[in-house]
This record gives structure tokens, C-alpha cells and sequence, in this order.
């Protein structure tokens, strides 16, 4: 599960979500910096924007079908313009707005719920055709234990708090490189 990348990476896939909603917003095609070789790996992501803190979208793909830059750009256009909890993102508050990208590590099933790190694995649960995601971070911003990362686990696909003690319920933990900057 061990994936990373450096400040320099960390540093361009922040400036090309940065890029790509800038350039929707002000109706321009992208100029995107160069890619290096870890930031070509497949791989999912999330990018989260807040406004004084306070979230302001949030989208991501959890599969690795394209790679990590190319999902960076894509999934910072949903948070930014897509995100059915919010709307679109205008001009005026883009200033304002910080970037935090979560790139992920493959996903590993797991049968003993005893390995889970809160605050250092990520979850997702599936039962049926319901599922949730919570990324790693979310457990420490919310001062959660591993049962409590579990339960609200659950709670997201829909399911109820416990359903994780379910056998029929898979459950699969990754890692993630989170990184953001700042805007006030």
C-alpha cells in the first residue's frame, strides 16, 4: 500500500487543479505543467475545496483507470462545478477557495477490522449494491476511533451503523497522500 510523492509533484498536481478550474471559469482552454513519471501512475484521487475552511465540494474517483494528473484535473472540475450538495463555483469566491488533493493507494479487502489505523486508512464498505467511502483524514478531523470510522462508513453507503459486523459486508482500506494549499 506504500505510494508517495514529493513536494515537487505534490506542488504540480495542485497547480494543474488549480489550472483547470481556472481556465472554466474564465472560459480558456488548460495549460497544464509537465507531468513526472509518479503522477502518470494510474491512480484514484479525490480534490476537496473549502472557503474559510468550510467545505465547498468534494469529488473523486476511487479506481486507477487513468493517471494521477489526468484525475487530479478532472475530479477538481466536478468539485468545483459538480458536486450536487453545492453550486456551481463562480468567479467571485474562486479566490477564496483552498485546494486538497488525496491521491490514493490501491484498495486491499480485509477480513479483520483490527488492522484499520483511524486517521491513517481510508475505508470503504459494500453490502449489496450499497457502498461508502471515507477518506483517511476524515477519522482525524472528527476524532473518530476505528469503530466510529466504521459506523459512519456505513452510514454512508446507506447502510445501517453496524452492518460492517455483517460477513455478506466487504470491507477494503487504503492509504492516501494528502496534501493542500491555502486561500484567504
Amino acid at each position: 500500500m506504500t505510494f508517495s510523492l514529493d513536494e515537487n509533484e505534490k506542488s504540480l498536481l495542485l497547480r494543474i487543479a488549480r489550472e483547470a478550474i481556472d481556465a472554466r471559469l474564465t472560459h480558456r482552454a488548460p495549460v497544464f505543467p509537465s507531468s513526472t513519471p509518479p503522477m502518470e501512475t494510474p491512480c484514484g484521487a479525490f480534490v476537496t475545496l473549502r472557503v474559510a475552511g468550510e467545505l465547498r465540494g468534494c469529488i473523486g474517483h476511487i479506481t486507477a483507470a487513468r493517471p494521477l494528473a489526468e484525475t487530479v484535473a478532472d475530479v477538481a472540475l466536478s468539485s468545483a462545478f459538480g458536486d450536487p450538495r453545492f453550486p456551481p463555483l463562480g468567479l467571485a469566491e474562486w479566490a477564496h477557495v483552498g485546494i486538497e488533493i488525496s491521491a490514493l493507494s490501491p484498495f486491499e479487502c480485509i477480513t479483520d477490522t483490527g488492522v484499520i489505523k483511524a486517521g491513517v486508512h481510508g475505508v470503504m464498505v459494500t453490502r449489496g449494491h450499497r457502498s461508502g467511502l471515507l477518506l483517511p483524514q476524515v477519522a482525524t478531523e472528527q476524532g473518530w476511533d476505528r469503530d466510529t470510522l466504521l459506523v459512519h462508513t456505513c452510514y454512508k453507503a446507506g447502510l445501517p451503523g453496524d452492518a460492517w459486523r455483517h460477513p455478506d459486508t466487504r470491507i477494503e482500506i487504503f492509504t492516501a497522500v494528502v496534501f493542500q494549499e491555502t486561500r484567504t
